[in-house]
């Protein structure tokens, strides 16, 4: 079945592999919870992701990473999976073999299966369109060591896949709870790349202050626990759109973490999947390119509901009030071993996909922050 009509991507892609059902960090490590494969099956489940939408991920070739991360880190990343051990002077170089970022069976297979995903996206999306790729969104590695649970960073390698097949000008919106400083290490001293960047002021990795500006590429605003709905639409409207259309991007780069929701064991932000769906939303049809990533999300049940029902958005689909029995095993199946809520989820958890809102006060230190970011528009 043909993908374009007139160049486009007649519908929307959904890129995607097996490698994330049976692999894990291991142990009580954050990432040790399913995530992308809960996506699938429950978007298979809703009937939204027949074959000719979806995609098999490729794993990007070694030297491929070459245009961010360094041989000698890409070649201990691969070495370290093939002995499943690395060396002391490894682990300090590169920090890996760390509580962080552990020696697993798929440590650099599937990094390497997100990044290729994302330049496959980018290739995809040469003459228009939209992509998600939950499995990208690793926004923390940096050129020669992993950082934050990322061994690679394919936010980085999708905007330069982007460029590399003709975009000119790339918003990068980053609404994961954690800041994403491998980004901004990149494009600090690129004018064609404008980072977005909403997280947790105070939280790991203490970057992304409101004056730092990377050369004046990046907009960072750190919000302050407990960032509601209200407040967020508040940035939405106020900050990430007209930023946006400002900089008149021909292809953005949205990636949305899920930690941000108000049960993600890794933040102290309260924000409901509504949230991520209206932003999601609304930079639908502002760029000719749009590429949906992943990110952070460390409670299995709030990452696989919200982006499945980012991947509904970008479909047009109708949200359900109550998920259909296939769907609803799906979530009923999910454990979260270690976490108190796992043992007892909420009933919403299995039976619903949109968040009940969580609207409340906008608090004038929000606003405060979003004026002194306007004026540098």
């Amino acid at each position: 079945m043909a993908l374009y009509v007139k160049g486009m991507l007649k519908q929307p892609l959904f890129i995607g592999s097996e490698i994330y059902r049976g692999s894990s960090y291991g142990g009580l490590h954050p990432l040790r919870v399913p995530r992308v494969s809960t996506v699938m099956d429950l978007s298979r489940a809703l009937g939204w992701l027949p074959d000719a939408q979806y995609v098999t991920s490729p794993r990007a070739k070694p030297k491929a990473l070459w245009a961010f991360h360094t041989p000698e880190y890409v070649s201990a990343l691969a070495r370290a999976e093939r002995r499943g051990v690395v060396s002391d002077l490894e682990r300090d170089q590169f920090q890996l073999g760390t509580h962080s970022n552990p020696v697993f069976a798929e440590m650099f297979r599937r990094p390497a299966t997100g990044a290729g995903g994302v330049m496959l996206a980018g290739e995809l999306l040469s003459n228009g369109g939209i992509v998600h790729v939950p499995g990208g969104g690793t926004h923390h590695g940096m050129p020669d060591r992993a950082n934050g649970f990322c061994y690679l960073n394919d936010p980085v390698l999708a905007i330069k896949s982007l460029q590399h097949h003709g975009a000119e000008r790339v918003a990068y919106i980053d609404i994961d709870a954690h800041h994403p400083d491998g980004v901004e290490v990149e494009f600090s001293v690129d004018p064609s790349v404008r980072m977005i960047s909403v997280h947790e002021e105070k939280r790991w990795p203490f970057t992304g202050a409101l004056e730092e500006t990377a050369g004046g590429s990046s907009f960072n605003l750190p919000v302050p626990r407990g960032l509601n709905d209200s407040e967020m639409r508040v940035v939405q409207e106020e900050l990430i759109v007209p930023a946006v259309d400002i900089f008149a991007p021909d292809a953005i780069v949205l990636q949305c973490g899920s930690d941000a929701i108000e049960e993600d064991p890794l933040s102290r932000l309260s924000l409901s999947n509504n949230a991520h769906a209206e932003i999601a939303k609304s930079l639908m049809n502002m760029s000719p390119r749009l590429m949906v990533l992943g990110g952070g999300g460390y409670n299995p049940w709030s990452v696989g509901r919200c982006w499945t029902r980012i991947w509904g958005v970008l479909n047009d689909q109708k949200m359900p009030t109550r998920l259909s029995k296939n769907a609803e095993s799906v979530l009923r199946d999910l454990r979260f071993e270690g976490n108190s809520r796992g043992r007892s989820p909420p009933e919403h958890w299995c039976t619903t996909l949109a968040d009940q809102p969580n609207e409340g006060p906008i608090r004038n230190e929000i606003r405060a922050r979003i004026d002194a970011l306007r004026a540098r528009f």
